[in-house]
């Protein structure tokens, strides 16, 4: 049956706000499915792979496209196409929209394409900037093998970035289940290819990288029937003149390097750590990464993909600072950033060493290895909040169009993380030997920097406007905190060592800890006042 699409000016199809809060669950439990999913893998990964030398080439070699696919996926492609394509579908007609997505998508699909293609031939030098140390030390034998597996895990960037531009159309009509649940397929591919396939490899980390390869097909296939069912699946076709294009490379440029700074600062993390002497030092990153990117990823990203949509057509409605509607969304969306942000942080900085244990400390991942980790991953938990605000934030400038604001303060930001690596990893490591965790207080110093000044910009010029409530909303999340951070510290001083204990006495042990900080949180927030309804938008 052919799918019928009313115009935008019929009734049938005006465009309304969705109900964030909704939609936001949603999202959240689909982003919290991939992430569990990511933990299972990361703990499938330390199993077989540990965190020595082969462990430290395939986290490069994936870091690479992944980097790349935040910005181009995740990051600048779709903070400059939704608002464009938002704008269309609320001043425009369903043909112009269509015509829209078929143009972007042949520009996208053939300056992917030559990017995949370039890197592929060029992988040593590709691996020789993300990698320098690794030649400064002379580490020839991770050189290579990490070179070997970029020609495989590169094309994962074309594959991904066709889904993000998928999964930022789908999300543009408010169908934030399917985006959502795609990432799920990356894991799924990663945990088959390591139990079933590593076995068959001399390597086993060759299997992985053929798992990142399969899993880009999967997730950008299984959207399109999504598409398909809407009516606008896209018939590429290049058109580097059309208005619409040229404005949405024009956002995309700056947007590039502005909502992806983070990501940045992390990747110049990795390019840091391959000079620091010794295997591990990436893989310690990674591990104490992935554990902060939950709260991250589940929460801020799914609230920055959910609130961008509506702030788009609340200011293509209605341009004026004093946008009511506009107000409310971002104020809803800080205090969500703030309630979940905070607690977790704090929880992530008291239980990094029990988590890791729980969750790594197995086969081929030492106690040392857990050691070195949990000290990256407290450093980390305190630019939590700062990297979940920023999601938000640069959204607010990027639904109003304007991509160089980010951009200015991003430059800022990096300036700073650059000279605070410096600072920290020099001492750290010839003291105490731990020039990793240098590497990671400098980006969470960074990322505050980076959320405050978007912060202060968008309250000098109006745009922010704090409704009443704040005060007491702030009074009830402190006291929150304070009861969290209480019962975990008491909870901390009867654990034993995780260490000596089996895999299901760290399990129950860490669920029980985790679930009595979480109703000592909960109790007092609502002990101090906080109802659902302060939750809804």
């Amino acid at each position: 049956m052919k799918t019928t699409n009313p115009t935008p000016n019929s009734s049938a199809n005006q465009v309304k706000a969705p109900r964030l809060l909704r939609s936001g669950l949603i999202v959240s439990t689909m982003t919290m499915l991939s992430r569990v999913l990511g933990l299972v893998r990361d703990i499938i990964f330390a199993r077989f792979i540990g965190a020595g030398g082969d462990a430290d080439a395939f986290f490069l070699a994936f870091k690479i496209p992944n980097f790349l696919r935040r910005l181009f996926a995740e990051g600048a492609f779709a903070q400059a196409f939704v608002p464009v394509l938002s704008e269309y579908r609320t001043r425009g007609s369903m043909a112009a929209v269509q015509q829209l997505i078929n143009h972007v998508a042949g520009c996208l699909g053939f300056s992917l394409i030559v990017i995949t293609v370039f890197a592929m031939l060029a992988a040593p030098a590709l691996t020789a900037v993300w990698g320098a140390g690794l030649l400064w030390q002379g580490d020839m034998d991770k050189f290579w093998l990490t070179s070997d597996l970029l020609r495989i895990t590169f094309p994962y960037l074309l594959l991904i970035s066709l889904t993000g531009f998928a999964g930022a159309i789908l999300n543009s009509f408010d169908r934030f289940a399917v985006p959502a649940f795609t990432p799920v397929l990356l894991n799924v591919c990663l945990i088959v290819a390591a139990i079933f396939a590593a076995p068959f490899f001399e390597q086993p980390v060759f299997a992985l990288a053929w798992g990142v390869l399969a899993a880009g097909m999967l997730q950008f296939v299984f959207q399109l029937p999504f598409l398909l069912h809407l009516g606008l699946l896209p018939k590429p076709k290049m058109a580097w003149h059309d208005p619409a294009v040229k404005k949405v490379l024009l956002l995309m440029a700056p947007a590039m390097f502005g909502v992806s700074v983070s990501q940045i600062n992390l990747m110049l993390d990795t390019v840091i750590a391959t000079f620091i002497p010794g295997d591990g030092n990436i893989a310690w990153l990674y591990y104490s990464d992935r554990l902060t990117e939950l709260p991250l990823g589940v929460f801020g990203v799914g609230i920055a993909t959910i609130i961008l949509p509506s702030l788009s057509r609340q200011f293509s409605a209605q341009s004026d600072k004093g946008n009511t509607d506009y107000t409310r969304t971002l104020n809803w969306a800080l205090q969500c950033v703030l309630l979940i942000g905070v607690p977790a942080a704090l929880a992530l900085i008291i239980l990094a060493k029990p988590l890791l244990f729980t969750l790594f400390q197995y086969d081929k991942t030492t106690a040392f290895d857990v050691h070195m980790a949990s000290l990256s991953m407290q450093a980390y938990a305190c630019g939590l909040v700062a990297f979940m605000l920023i999601k938000v934030l640069a959204s607010a400038y990027f639904s109003r169009q304007d991509t160089k604001t980010p951009v200015r303060i991003g430059i800022i930001a990096m300036v700073v993380n650059m000279g605070l690596n410096v600072l920290f990893v020099l001492p750290l490591y010839f003291i105490w030997q731990v020039g990793h965790v240098g590497l990671a207080l400098a980006t969470a110093c960074s990322a505050t920097l980076n959320a405050w000044l978007l912060f202060s910009g968008l309250r000098r010029r109006g745009i922010f406007i704090a409704l009443a409530g704040w005060g007491i909303f702030i009074a009830r999340l402190l006291a929150g905190c304070v009861a969290l951070v209480a019962s975990l510290l008491i909870i901390m001083q009867y654990l034993p060592s995780f260490e000596g204990l089996n895999w299901s006495e760290r399990v129950s042990l860490m669920s029980l800890t985790v679930t009595a900080g979480l109703a000592s949180f909960t109790l007092a927030i609502i002990l101090a006042g906080m109802r659902p309804r302060h939750l809804r938008h």
